[in-house]
């Protein structure tokens, strides 16, 4: 019976496997070609062979580059994986992960800390530390692998995705519902509106058809969860999304007073340094947050 290939000849080439992983970090043929110093045809021709020999496609080629496809993602965590392994010296310990991550306070509480045990059970590996920052401040004190931010999209550097399309309404607690008549969007125009910088009212204005002016009076929060807080003991209607504000609806603190939505001009993004999502927990930790929240 003929015996199995040697391992080293079923493992694709070295030089397959950095063009193929510095193309993936780097969004192209040509940037990784510039890295390797080689040519963007060289990248293609050794991210073809790797293709074949794995029997796998790894990228989608478009006219306006390239993108990894679904397979191209997971094989890429094993070959970064492999990589870091290989660059640690062998000192019989098993190795740990550092993963720092920024997050905004509202979004911490309600959206990422019911899903974290699941995700820190699969990686009893990984040293996880979060710091909770403003939404509004873009810079950190100390540097991080992984920042979630609220944003427009417009000037996001690195890697950045957006997590999920945001739909935005009026929320009130049922006492104030009930003391100021509060039964259809119209109504909102006679009740004391909550302010924050992260949510004006204006999308919403303009998608119920209300010409009602950016409210500039009464209180305003730079953090959801106290606009939340606030609405749910009767000081005034806030803007938010159900999906933050899920706890205090099933609660029955906070009802819809209508049911008129509108998308902010911001919304939730992952992002990341190009460089650090070579690290395989950087790249698996993203991942996550894009599955988790693509529903």
């Amino acid at each position: 019976m003929p015996s199995d290939p040697p391992l080293f000849r079923r493992v694709p080439p070295m030089h397959a496997l950095a063009a193929f992983e510095a193309a993936a970090r780097l969004g192209g043929f040509a940037p990784a070609a510039d890295e390797l110093c080689v040519t963007p045809s060289a990248v293609s021709h050794r991210i073809r062979q790797l293709e074949r020999q794995l029997d796998m496609q790894l990228f989608e080629r478009t006219p306006t580059g390239v993108k990894l496809t679904t397979s191209g993602r997971m094989y890429l965590a094993r070959v970064r994986e492999a990589f870091v392994s290989l660059a640690r010296p062998g000192d019989g310990s098993p190795a740990r992960a550092r993963l720092r991550v920024s997050i905004p306070p509202t979004f911490a509480r309600q959206l990422f800390m019911p899903r974290l045990p699941a995700y820190l059970a699969t990686r009893p590996d990984l040293d996880l530390e979060v710091h909770v920052t403003n939404s509004l401040a873009a810079a950190h004190d100390e540097p991080v692998d992984v920042s979630i931010i609220w944003s427009d999209g417009a000037n996001l550097s690195g890697v950045a995705h957006r997590l999920f399309d945001e739909a935005i309404g009026p929320l009130a607690a049922p006492g104030m519902v009930a003391e100021w008549g509060l039964g259809e969007a119209a109504d909102l125009a006679k009740a004391p509106l909550l302010r924050t910088p992260l949510l004006p009212w204006a999308p919403w204005f303009q998608a119920a058809g209300l010409n009602l002016p950016e409210p500039d009076r009464g209180a305003s929060f730079n953090d959801l969860g106290m606009l939340l807080e606030a609405a749910s003991v009767g000081l005034g209607v806030a803007l938010c999304s159900r999906r933050l504000a899920a706890q205090w609806i099933e609660a029955g603190r906070l009802v819809p007073i209508s049911d008129v939505t509108a998308v902010p001009p911001h919304s939730y993004y992952v992002t990341c340094d190009s460089a650090r999502m070579a690290r395989p927990e950087v790249l698996e930790f993203v991942d996550w947050l894009r599955e988790e929240f693509a529903s």
